[in-house]
């Protein structure tokens, strides 16, 4: 993993030298977020529509990529299988060039749900053919639109989590119809075992003491098998999550910051973006 960054290029770069994109299409929402929430930490980030990317065909300009949440392309069919589909056939080989090189991609919501259908997570034994797992309809059944308490589970192999102890809670908000992770029935069991073994578990659904939410709603907003909220592939450097990290960037996105006694610059969000800058600018 660290000299698959390091060939990416980007292991001993300054932070202004780090250059972003965050990908959209037609239905993507928080882009503009997901740009700023980076571009806050002194780090170059472009949002980019798809189209424009396959014109200039320079995805390897960039050392991070980012799926940001929304509903591309209306969720028609299931969310995110469109735009999986349509990068695998417009850029499919930048793609597997950017993967190869061990550089990080970020699923936020639909992103998430994209990376997951294009095989890219959780992607046991590296990109599949065919997806490996499906976010489903919410159970309960309904837009969930709220914020939720996340239990970091990961040991350290999660590039978006290095400045996360393991075991610390945050707290984060959600929307989304289709975040119920789930696997085929009869692989569940092995799936979870693979998960934890090779510390692809990021983030679980809690209440705000840390407690598992043990499927319960709406502790777990979704119903997603082992209540779980993020997952990484098994060389840390793909990370996808439910949760919307960059509307938690700042303080002020608090849904009690009025009645906060002194009010945090940043929320829990922001562990997200520095944990991927600190990873890439930091010399070994």
């Amino acid at each position: 993993m660290e000299e698959d960054l390091e060939h990416g290029g980007a292991a001993t770069m300054k932070r202004q030298d780090i250059k972003v994109c965050v990908m959209r299409v037609g239905g993507t929402n928080c882009d503009a977020e997901t740009k700023r929430a980076f571009q806050e930490l002194g780090v170059a980030a472009e949002t980019l529509h798809v189209n424009e990317l396959v014109k200039r065909r320079n995805l390897l300009d960039f050392q991070v990529l980012v799926f940001p949440g929304g509903f591309s392309f209306g969720d028609y069919v299931r969310s995110g299988v469109i735009f999986a589909r349509s990068l695998s056939v417009k850029l499919g080989r930048e793609i597997e060039a950017f993967v190869d090189e061990g550089r990080p991609i970020l699923g936020i919501c639909n992103g998430f749900q994209i990376l997951v259908e294009y095989g890219l997570l959780p992607g046991f034994e590296g990109v599949s053919t065919y997806p490996e797992a499906t976010l489903t309809t919410n159970e309960p059944a309904g837009f969930k639109c709220q914020w939720i308490y996340l239990k970091a589970e990961n040991k350290g192999k999660c590039a978006f989590t290095t400045k996360v102890t393991q075991g610390k809670v945050l707290r984060m908000p959600i929307a989304h119809g289709e975040g119920r992770l789930l696997f085929p029935i009869e692989k569940e069991q092995q799936a979870l075992e693979k998960l934890v073994d090779n510390d692809m578990l990021v983030f679980r659904y809690c209440d705000r003491n840390g407690e598992a939410a043990d499927g319960k709603y709406p502790v777990n907003p979704n119903g997603s098998f082992y209540d779980i909220a993020g997952i990484c592939n098994r060389e840390g450097n793909i990370f996808g999550l439910m949760p919307h990290p960059e509307r938690a960037m700042y303080g002020w996105q608090q849904p009690d910051w009025t009645r906060q006694t002194q009010l945090q610059r940043f929320g829990d969000g922001k562990l997200i973006f520095e944990s991927i800058i600190d990873k890439l600018t930091k010399k070994r």
